[in-house]
């Protein structure tokens, strides 16, 4: 669905202008290899796109209707690095962004430690991870609105 999602997409928006310039006297001008280039650039840019959201963002597939937890929190990371790699950030927010987005990487390690230190129960265990990813995913929220309003 989404490779045919993307011929449309690319279908839609190139086609036209193909046309109009098959059409109109500017293939005179020898601009084709301009147009395959934005092309070519378009069908490179949006491949490398989905394959982004397909490795970093992947889909739910819980049940229908129930709350997306771990989507909550790379939503919450993919802030973070925005964050981070921006170069107007103030000062002030670069420590608590750095930590946070350290603690967002090595989450599951840091709980799989702390789970088998204390050895907890395997409910016990997924209420803290729950609780944990909802502290950073707030914090996280609470710094890119900030960041946001702040500009």
């Amino acid at each position: 669905m989404t490779l045919f999602h993307f011929g449309n997409c690319f279908a839609l928006a190139y086609f036209p202008y193909f046309i109009t310039y098959k059409c109109s006297g500017l293939s005179e001008y020898n601009a084709f290899w301009r147009c395959v280039q934005a092309g070519a650039t378009y069908l490179c840019v949006q491949l490398c796109k989905m394959l982004f959201l397909a490795t970093f963002f992947p889909t739910w597939e819980g049940a229908v209707g129930a709350y997306d937890f771990i989507g909550v929190h790379y939503m919450a990371i993919a802030a973070l690095v925005w964050m981070w790699t921006r170069y107007d950030l103030p000062t002030h927010f670069r420590l608590p962004v750095t930590v946070l987005l350290g603690l967002s990487m090595y989450k599951a390690f840091l709980m799989d430690c702390f789970v088998h230190i204390f050895l907890l129960g395997s409910w016990t265990a997924l209420l803290l991870k729950a609780v944990v990813t909802g502290l950073l995913s707030l914090s996280c929220l609470t710094l890119f609105v900030s960041l946001v309003h702040s500009n």
